[in-house]
């Protein structure tokens, strides 16, 4: 089966990447057969210092440094200090689900004879909080993630790449090259359309899932959404068939929402509208809060709809930054095209 290269960038996770890392090397596959890179994003924690300790136990465990900070560097500075056949991306708040999770995604990769593997991404993390529960049971509902994304399903199936790969064959980065480190957020969106443009496959198996640690409160994941919508943003401006209706509804709604009501004041009707569609979302959140939050406490469901309201709105929000960013850009530099030189891996 193929050997497995690990990358875990991280920027400031002492608090977690201690239990991340030793469920990843003290996994049931042979040592000789994996490692584990951390890419440390000039932590200014005890990140290093933690990493720096476990490196004492563990032989196959790597430190490299990422001086760019950046998500997108971070994966790019693992991927040329990995030396196995596969790699596959780890974040540093992660929940490796067992200990056969190495030799799941080896298989996966054998069995299938994939490019690359798509992965389940549940937030259903042991001892969650009220408000983590609502934002693990809203962000799994269609209401709170992109319905084209497969990153919530349950089945084994061939799927375009681009919501769900994280682990891939060297082969891929031989064929179409690196991270653009243009991007901070959705630079794994913006990857796996390069990966789907250039015919590479994807499988999806829920063998190889990762739980992720959902935001512990209202501003923390505002802001994940704005980085998300910003991505998002700017992956429009460089692949611009990869801009669906889904990922434009947040941004439309918000427009009217925040800016239909005073033009009410002067357009007959318009105001009316407006309140009725204002009452109209109200009533969706506070149903789906129900549904969602049926059989969980009621302090869950009764977060539900303001978990929405962060999702949405945060989204919404870093789209038209990233927006008035790329036209601000454009105006000062009309002819300048983006256009960022793919890095070839070594």
């Amino acid at each position: 089966m193929p050997s497995v290269s690990v990358i875990v960038p991280v920027r400031n996770e002492s608090r977690s990447i201690e239990h991340t890392l030793r469920l990843l090397l003290t996994q049931d596959f042979p040592r000789d057969d994996f490692e584990v890179i951390v890419a440390d994003g000039v932590s200014t924690d005890d990140t290093v210092l933690v990493v720096r300790r476990l490196q004492s136990e563990f032989s196959n465990l790597k430190l490299v440094f990422n001086s760019e900070k950046l998500a997108s560097s971070g994966r790019n500075t693992g991927i040329r200090h990995a030396t196995k056949d596969v790699v596959v991306i780890v974040d540093g708040h992660c929940h490796v689900p067992d200990r056969d999770y190495l030799q799941k995604l080896s298989a996966a990769f054998a069995t299938s004879g994939a490019d690359c593997l798509g992965r389940p991404q549940p937030l259903d993390v042991e001892s969650p909080t009220r408000f983590q529960e609502a934002v693990s049971a809203a962000r799994s509902s269609r209401l709170g993630h992109n319905p084209d994304s497969d990153i919530y399903s349950n089945e084994a199936k061939f799927v375009p790449p681009q919501s769900t790969a994280v682990a891939y064959s060297r082969r891929v980065f031989h064929t179409i090259g690196l991270f653009d480190q243009e991007f901070d957020a959705c630079e794994d969106v913006e990857f796996n359309e390069r990966v789907h443009a250039a015919g590479l496959t994807c499988y999806f198996t829920p063998e190889v899932k990762i739980v992720y640690e959902p935001r512990g409160n209202f501003s923390a994941l505002f802001y994940q959404l704005g980085r998300y919508g910003k991505g998002r943003a700017k992956l429009a401006f460089k692949h611009p068939k990869s801009l669906s209706l889904p990922a434009l509804v947040p941004p439309l709604w918000t427009v009217w929402a925040l800016g239909a009501g005073p033009l009410g004041l002067v357009v007959p009707y318009l105001g009316w509208l407006w309140l009725t569609s204002l009452a109209l979302y109200t009533a969706v959140l506070l149903g789906a809060g129900a549904v969602l939050g049926r059989r969980k406490p009621l302090a869950v469901g009764a977060r539900i709809p303001m978990v929405f309201v962060a999702i949405h709105f945060g989204f919404a929000w870093g789209f038209w930054k990233e927006i008035a960013a790329q036209a601000q850009k454009r105006v000062k530099s009309p002819r300048s095209i983006h256009n960022p030189q793919s890095v070839r891996a070594s």
